[in-house]
Formats: structure tokens, C-alpha cells, sequence
């Protein structure tokens, strides 16, 4: 039995999983739709806001947002990792990774929202976010099931498709308002 177990361990093709694309383009679609008319609406109010520090705040304000965007799973023989790139300070976002025979269950907890997040749970009884907005979310549950041999059964995303779908269009929605509020401020300039 180990020799077959330690092939298929041999063999195994390591996967990694990304953010998915719904959630970055929502999440991105809804950042910009928001900030975007701002630089306008300050100059037609004429507030006295420094138009290059609002630029710069928005540009840190979107290297924030992919930094966060930016998060990875690798599951591979040895076990699991959540890893950021290079240039994400650890500080700011750290990672974990943990070893198959390391980790000996799962465990929920719920959310202040009333849903649930689930944690890895390690041998030391140290608790590992697992991360759920990811794309092939159930192809790693069974990549974690069938090296854990715990039962993954009951494992949900905290967010459903459809929930970053309706902030896909609610952001859309932003983005025609903001076309008129832009249309309008370079029609009227100076106007407050």
C-alpha cells in the first residue's frame, strides 16, 4: 500500500489557483467606478484638494487592491501553500503553507454576516484560513480530501458566484453615472 501511495505522490502535478476572475473583475470594476469621477467632481466643486495627491492616493490605493488580488494556492506532494509575489511585503499580506501530514482537520467558524469560513486545522491545533475565492475552488478540496482523507463534503465558498456578479453590475451601474458626472463637469468647469 505505500509503495502505491508514494508513486501517486511521485506523479503528482502540482496545481496553483488563482483569485477568480469574476471576483478580480468586480472588485477592480467597483474600485474604479467609484474613484474614477473624483478628480472631476473635485475640480468643478473647486475643493481644495491637490489633484497630484489624489492621484497618488489612488495609485496606492490600486497597488493595495492587487496585492490583496494577487494571492495564490499551491497544492502540490508536499502539501499546501498560500503564497503572495515577490513584490507583496510580508508585512502586509504573509502566506502559510502546511504539510499533508500535517493537518488533521477542518473547522468552521462563522462570519459576522451569518456565513462561514473554514479553517485548516494543524496538529499544534493551529488554525490556516482556507482560502475560498478561488477559481477550481472543489478541484482543491478534492486535492486536499484525497491527501487528508478528510471529509470535504460540507466545504462551501463563503461567497457565491452570483453575489460578485450583482457587484458587477452594480459597478456597471457606477460607471454610467460616472460617465454623465464626467460629462458634466467638462461641460460646466469651475461651476461648484
Amino acid at each position: 500500500m505505500d509503495s502505491i501511495e508514494t508513486s501517486s505522490k511521485a506523479d503528482f502535478i502540482p496545481s496553483v489557483f488563482k483569485i477568480s476572475a469574476l471576483i478580480r473583475l468586480s472588485l477592480w470594476s467597483l474600485y474604479i467606478a467609484l474613484l474614477l469621477p473624483l478628480p472631476f467632481l473635485a475640480t468643478t466643486a473647486n475643493l481644495k484638494v491637490s489633484l497630484a495627491g489624489l492621484g497618488i492616493a489612488l495609485v496606492v490605493g490600486g497597488v493595495l487592491l492587487n496585492m490583496v488580488l494577487s494571492e495564490e494556492v499551491q497544492v502540490d506532494a508536499a502539501g499546501i501553500t498560500v503564497r503572495y509575489p515577490w513584490w507583496v511585503p510580508q508585512w502586509l499580506r504573509q502566506g502559510w503553507s502546511l504539510k499533508w501530514a500535517d493537518i488533521e482537520d477542518f473547522q468552521s467558524r462563522s462570519t459576522g454576516q451569518g456565513g462561514l469560513v473554514y479553517y485548516l486545522v494543524s496538529k499544534n491545533r493551529d488554525g490556516y484560513l482556507l482560502p475560498t475565492r478561488i477559481d477550481g475552488f472543489s478541484q482543491m478540496l478534492r486535492l486536499i480530501e484525497s491527501n487528508t482523507h478528510i471529509d470535504t463534503r460540507d466545504v462551501k465558498p463563503l461567497a457565491q458566484p452570483w453575489m460578485y456578479l450583482m457587484l458587477l453590475i452594480a459597478a456597471g451601474l457606477l460607471a454610467i453615472a460616472d460617465i454623465w458626472i464626467i460629462w458634466m463637469a467638462l461641460s460646466h468647469p469651475g461651476r461648484g
